[in-house]
């Protein structure tokens, strides 16, 4: 038993002196500082290789080791899906070296990486933001790249996400009768994100919500209300012309049009009995 126990601690001896020595020591020099933290790197050992090119990148400033450490201090965060600081030292490297011929790749990487942040659309959208802002700017700065595709499809992909928020907004407004929230979150929906899945069921719910919103408004404040929900129905053909919606909408229309004409009916008698 104390020959085996004697075997175990030894083998565990061994191992940590190997691991140990993969590490960054002091006395090691700036070459073999960097070759220790991409041998982590090429291991997929990321967090061991982020700890590694942080170091080197703070031994090295101003070299050529310190110039590539900085690029794979960001690329090991953003593989070990640390992407808040993969973000930040993507941007460092191109603060750092503006002429380095991966800046590209690195813009491109750090909006990737506001991207891998944004979350469902339920919660607080502003990496969602950031993302569509820096692939914008990507597309802005690079309009030849190779990847201004994929950075238009993710733009679409978080303005849908951004359009969908908006669009919830309103529903809860609509289900707590709060009908003036509503309107201004569906109106939202609309312009901000016309090319969003959610704008054109926004306008039909539009149209549905000013006419509820007149029903239950003051008979002062009716025909204003029933009027917007006419004009909706007029943006939304203009928009969608060929809808799937498109009847239920027309029947929303002649409803209001014809509480529209009551109201104005009754304007005209009460000012005609005054």
């Amino acid at each position: 038993m104390l020959n085996k126990l004697l075997v175990v601690f030894g083998l565990l001896f061994i191992i940590s002196a190997c691991q140990n020595d993969k590490l960054i020591k002091r006395g090691d020099t700036l070459q073999v500082a960097y070759q220790k933290a991409m041998a982590f790197y090429m291991e997929e050992d990321y967090t061991e290789a982020a700890n590694a090119f942080d170091t080197v990148t703070r031994l090295g400033r101003g070299t050529d080791y310190g110039q590539e450490a900085q690029y794979y201090l960001a690329e090991s965060y953003y593989k070990n899906r640390q992407y808040l600081l993969a973000a930040s030292e993507y941007d460092r490297f191109i603060s750092l070296y503006p002429n380095e011929e991966r800046r590209q790749e690195a813009e491109f990487n750090a909006a990737m990486s506001y991207y891998h942040q944004s979350p469902r659309y339920k919660l607080d959208q502003s990496a969602t933001r950031n993302a569509i802002e820096r692939f914008q700017l990507f597309n802005n700065r690079y309009p030849d790249s190779e990847l201004v595709t994929e950075a238009a499809d993710k733009i679409d992909e978080m303005r849908n996400k951004l359009a969908r928020k908006s669009y919830e907004a309103a529903q809860f407004y609509v289900r707590t009768d709060q009908y003036l929230a509503a309107t201004i979150y569906l109106e939202e929906t609309i312009d901000q994100y016309p090319e969003s899945e959610w704008a054109e069921k926004a306008l039909v719910d539009l149209i549905d919500t000013y006419i509820t919103y007149a029903d239950n408004s003051v008979p002062e404040r009716q025909e204003e209300r029933y009027s917007k929900a006419v004009d909706t129905y007029e943006k939304f053909l203009q928009l969608f012309p060929d809808s799937d919606y498109r009847s239920e909408v027309e029947n929303m229309h002649d409803d209001a049009q014809n509480k529209l004409s009551d109201v104005r009916d009754n304007m005209i008698s009460e000012s005609a009995d005054n």
